[in-house]
């Protein structure tokens, strides 16, 4: 009987110890490190006092944003699996290769447009024409969509701008957007067009139709709430949802 729970005790204990070095990776002091954590996942300090003190685990979504929000893979964090990614590193979802008209497509694959002028802003907003193409395009396998429900002829890769997404999405990230998917869900990240600029933010509803904007980077750049009236003056819109990202250290 006391082999399980000294099973248990390690599992916590190795999980605290890999979550407080992905949070001095991700430049996240020590000092007020529950209450940095709890903000930017939702829930109370006490709850992340138990995750960092070994008393806990994080539930499995929990975990998932966790691990987004430090930008380390989620096989590591939950289970010590492969290698802690490099402060700044996005979790790779599937296959991506740059694509060119005289490379066959494979039967598993599709070519999505890459809109190398088009840039989200993670910071002070960019103003863009969301149809132009130039004809580049990233290869991924269709398979890795179908897994993420996403229609090839509605997604879009476009690069991201600015360091309010740091350091989940540095300033360069590459994100792919499934513009087929406008459906809100706390927590998720998404691209909005804000009055005529573009952005890549997590989003949060709020009572009575109001939205809650939020930035990785949170000491500059602090979360922001509309009223459904202020969503429909300033012309806040969903674009689609972020269903991959990359970067490049």
């Amino acid at each position: 009987m006391i082999e399980p729970m000294v099973h248990i005790d390690n599992v916590r204990l190795e999980f605290s110890r890999r979550l407080a070095q992905a949070c001095s990776n991700a430049g996240i002091e020590e000092h007020g490190r529950g209450v940095i954590l709890a903000r930017k996942l939702g829930i109370t300090p006490k709850a992340v006092s138990k995750w960092l003190n070994a008393e806990s685990m994080p539930r499995p979504d929990k975990m998932t944003e966790l691990a987004h929000t430090l930008g380390v893979s989620l096989s590591w964090l939950q289970l010590g699996e492969e290698k802690l990614e490099a402060k700044g590193n996005a979790e790779l979802i599937g296959n991506m290769q740059v694509w060119d008209s005289k490379t066959p497509l494979g039967d598993d694959e599709v070519a999505i447009p890459f809109l190398s002028d088009v840039r989200l802003s993670a910071g002070n907003g960019f103003i863009c024409d969301t149809e132009q193409d130039k004809g580049y395009r990233l290869r991924f396998a269709k398979s890795t969509l179908r897994r993420y429900n996403v229609d090839p002829a509605n997604a879009k890769c476009v690069s991201v701008k600015g360091d309010s997404m740091e350091p989940v999405l540095p300033d360069n990230s590459t994100v792919g957007i499934d513009c087929g998917n406008k459906t809100l869900v706390d927590g998720k990240l998404f691209a909005i067009n804000h009055n005529g600029e573009l952005f890549i933010k997590k989003l949060y509803r709020l009572p009575g139709g109001g939205l809650r904007i939020y930035s990785f980077n949170e000491l500059e750049y602090p979360p922001r709430e509309y009223t459904e009236a202020q969503v429909l003056e300033q012309q806040i819109t969903i674009v689609g949802r972020v269903f991959w990202y990359s970067v490049l250290l």
